[in-house]
């Protein structure tokens, strides 16, 4: 059994809103099978930016 790649597709920066959470979730439980995967992090600098990913794996 092979690992599979990940790689990045888009990287946005976003302001920090408390539900953007659940449109994450919603995204990779929707899109998981058609192998695409979201993240979301807060930014080192500045706690009210976020960092949204979008990745192929």
């Amino acid at each position: 059994m092979g690992h599979s790649k990940i790689t990045t597709l888009s990287t946005v920066q976003l302001d920090y809103s408390d539900d953007l959470y659940k449109v994450v979730d919603s995204l990779n439980r929707t899109l998981k099978e058609d192998d695409l995967m979201f993240g979301l992090t807060l930014s080192e600098d500045n706690n009210e930016k976020a960092i949204f990913t979008i990745y192929r794996t």
